[in-house]
């Protein structure tokens, strides 16, 4: 009973269902025509239509651009952090070289500089000067000497004075091809004859491995008060006269101690200067 009454309901909306379909079909096509139609007689009342549902359907379209909006810009934030951490190694990388060549900057202003104190020196015409770099020394009881990196093969020799801008501070000992090792006047086996500059009273500035040299053999009558210049005598045709030692630092019954111009701890470069003199030290290699 209940199977035949299935069937006759199944045979009976079958039509039905093929009609509405139909129907519906015929329906949006006569609607769209009708849209159509009215569009062409009056265009303020489907203007006003279509604004009615835009404005329905405008809630449901933001709602849905939402999470594609943020998806968007969670997107655009990320490639937005790694451009950032690209554009940070490659400062840091930059920054670094910068960092190296500043140190680089420093080192040759640092040179720079020290060679045109030194070129500023004065040194008597015709005069011929090899400049080096102090390469070691050592100062000490026994020793107080420095390395250069000049020799024989520079026209360095044995005898020559060298100097600072600040004067004269000792004289070639040993010379070999690339190098030659230097007496400066605070050694114990330095001598070098002297004068007083305010008195022109003749002396001899002898060293003792300490910072301050001494007078000894001071001319009788010569008068030596602190702060009086010293400079080389000349006697001997060692040294040329007139190159600045130091001054007269004190005193006493223990002698005279001498405060030399330069200040030997921070010479990195000096000059060698031949004066054409053999003097009491002869040169050879």
């Amino acid at each position: 009973m209940d199977q035949q009454r299935s069937s006759s309901i199944l045979r009976i909306a079958a039509p039905l269902k093929s009609l509405v379909q139909r129907f519906t079909y015929l329906g949006l096509i006569i609607f769209a025509f009708g849209m159509m139609l009215m569009g062409k007689i009056d265009a303020v009342v489907v203007d006003r239509v279509r604004a009615e549902v835009t404005n329905a359907v405008a809630p449901i379209l933001g709602a849905l651009s939402r999470p594609a909006q943020t998806i968007a810009e969670g997107i655009e934030n990320v490639r937005g952090l790694t451009d950032i951490r690209t554009e940070n190694l490659r400062l840091r990388e930059e920054n670094l070289r910068l960092l190296q060549w500043q140190s680089v900057a420093r080192k040759l202003h640092a040179e720079n500089a020290a060679m045109r104190s030194l070129l500023s020196a004065s040194i008597e015409q015709g005069a011929k000067f090899v400049t080096a770099r102090v390469i070691a020394g050592s100062g000490g009881a026994f020793a107080n000497t420095l390395v250069l990196d000049s020799g024989r093969a520079d026209g360095v020799a044995k005898g020559q004075a060298v100097l600072t801008e600040q004067g004269f501070v000792g004289h070639i000992a040993e010379v070999s091809s690339r190098s030659s090792r230097v007496i400066l006047l605070t050694d114990f086996n330095s001598r070098v004859p002297v004068l007083v500059e305010s008195s022109r009273g003749r002396a001899l500035l002898v060293g003792g491995n300490t910072r301050r040299p001494r007078l000894i053999h001071i001319a009788p009558g010569t008068r030596v008060t602190p702060s009086d210049r010293i400079v080389t005598s000349g006697h001997g045709g060692a040294f040329p006269a007139g190159l600045p030692v130091g001054i007269v630092a004190a005193v006493s019954d223990g002698g005279v101690t001498v405060q030399l111009f330069a200040d030997y701890g921070r010479l990195e470069y000096v000059k060698v200067a031949d004066f054409g003199l053999g003097g009491l030290l002869t040169k050879k290699p």
